[in-house]
């Protein structure tokens, strides 16, 4: 977790430099169909209903990645050992530092936004791998290496 905090802090930091991706604005129509179109991926490994709170959102071209923290509805906060992930031994909440984080990539096809890469309580940046990388730099820099 601490180290999903740190890169938090990193791409808060680097979007005012960055700045060649944009932020959907809150209520915007492509927000709501990013989180929409992951909305039901992780509602399978958390239990419906959930909404999320953007903590960072960025969109470039045919990419999107963000970092979210799920709750349900109203703002209630999910008790990560009584989800269907953890029944179907897919997650164990003992071995990460906390679960309420959702990091997720997405890619535009056609008219309509894929979410194609997420992660449930990661204990590290997965993103960062040179594969994704590969396809995403350009809305996660400072996961891949650079500006």
């Amino acid at each position: 977790m601490r180290a999903i905090a740190v890169l938090g802090l990193v791409l808060a930091a680097g979007t005012a430099g960055a700045g060649d991706w944009q932020e959907p604005a809150r209520g915007s129509q492509l927000r709501a169909d990013l989180l929409d179109a992951l909305r039901p991926m992780v509602e399978w490994e958390l239990g419906a209903p959930v909404e999320f709170v953007v903590q960072e959102m960025r969109v470039k071209g045919d990419h999107a990645f963000a970092m979210l923290v799920p709750q349900r509805p109203g703002g209630g906060k999910i008790d990560m050992r009584h989800t269907p992930m953890v029944a179907r031994e897919e997650f164990d909440p003992e071995l990460a530092e906390g679960g309420d984080h959702v990091e997720a990539l997405w890619v535009k096809s056609g008219r309509q936004w894929v979410a194609v890469h997420h992660a449930v309580g990661a204990t590290d940046v997965w993103y960062s791998w040179e594969p994704i990388c590969a396809e995403f730099r350009d809305v996660i820099p400072e996961a891949c290496g650079g500006l």
